[in-house]
């Protein structure tokens, strides 16, 4: 058995295979968990999300799933420190890299995904998300190996997910349960079409 190496060939992409209903289910549960401050039901979901999405193996995926934590602890402040946000990013990106096939710059991933946080949170409540929308683009681009266009359809559906969480958290739906899951299956489609692209 040959050692894995961090940086895997660009072949290795193709054969990653994940389950887009089981990642959507995990990732949606985590966003609920996050906003209902339930940390250690979102340290496990984040743990589940790591190895059903990149294959990272337990134990290390508790070590993803604590960098992507730490993350979002540093980047909550108004007042962050963009280097340290960016710097955790990184370190889950290596590992999702290493597990996963797929063949991307952790470094360019971890300021994509920090350039999606600034974004959401700046155009919370605005109408023109195309801003969000280009950077989802490019973060789902550089992530699976597929091509912008590939990767537009996934990035719409995304954003959709975002406005709907933020229609909860922002206390404006009128269907609380009605839109979370509404939220996951725009995570389900989001994740079929990266999927069917891949």
């Amino acid at each position: 058995m040959t050692r894995m190496t961090e940086a895997a060939p660009a072949s290795a992409a193709r054969r990653l295979r994940f389950n887009p209903e089981r990642v959507a289910y995990f990732e949606a549960a985590g966003w609920r968990a996050y906003y209902d401050r339930q940390w250690l039901k979102l340290l496990r979901l984040i743990v589940a999300l790591c190895q059903e999405q990149f294959r990272i193996p337990f134990p290390t995926s508790l070590l993803a799933a604590y960098f992507v934590t730490r993350a979002s602890v540093a980047w909550a402040p108004v007042n962050h420190d963009i280097g340290v946000v960016q710097a955790f990013y990184e370190k889950f990106y290596r590992l999702a890299r290493r597990y996963s096939g797929l063949d991307f710059d952790p470094a360019q991933a971890a300021a994509l995904e920090t350039q999606y946080n600034e974004v959401h949170r700046r155009l919370v409540g605005q109408p023109d998300k195309r801003e969000f929308i280009e950077t989802m683009v490019q973060l789902h681009s550089v992530l699976f190996g597929i091509t912008p266009g590939q990767a537009r359809a996934s990035a719409e559906l995304r954003v959709r997910a975002n406005n709907t969480v933020d229609l909860i958290t922002g206390r404006l739906s009128t269907d609380v349960e009605g839109d979370w899951a509404k939220l996951e299956e725009y995570l389900r489609q989001c994740y079929r079409s990266i999927a069917q692209a891949m």
